[in-house]
């Protein structure tokens, strides 16, 4: 399942996107966290610059913190390079939510 505002902005479709595609995951929220960040260094005027991932994905099933992250980065990079300033990663597997 993919949650995303119901008009999500062109970054945030496309984070969504990657992920799905790379991840395949069962859960996958696209929060854009922006509009908090208003006036702050690496806000961009353009909005979608700053983001919350909350991600379930069988791929993350015995991997570390620290992997699933790379895991995520990974599916981001050009995005991360090129559009979005920050990112905070929430990342579980299935197994994790019982």
């Amino acid at each position: 399942m993919t949650d995303i505002p119901s008009r999500p902005g062109p970054v945030a479709a496309e984070i969504a996107r990657l992920l799905t595609a790379a991840l395949s995951p069962a859960h996958l929220a696209v929060i854009d966290d922006s509009e908090k960040h208003r006036g702050h260094a690496g806000h961009d005027a353009r909005g979608e610059s700053h983001f919350t991932v909350e991600i379930v994905a069988a791929a993350f099933e015995g991997q570390s913190r620290v992997a699933r992250q790379r895991a995520v980065n990974a599916a981001l990079a050009e995005l991360l390079r090129e559009r979005v300033h920050a990112l905070a990663i929430k990342a579980r597997a299935p197994s994790e939510l019982a």
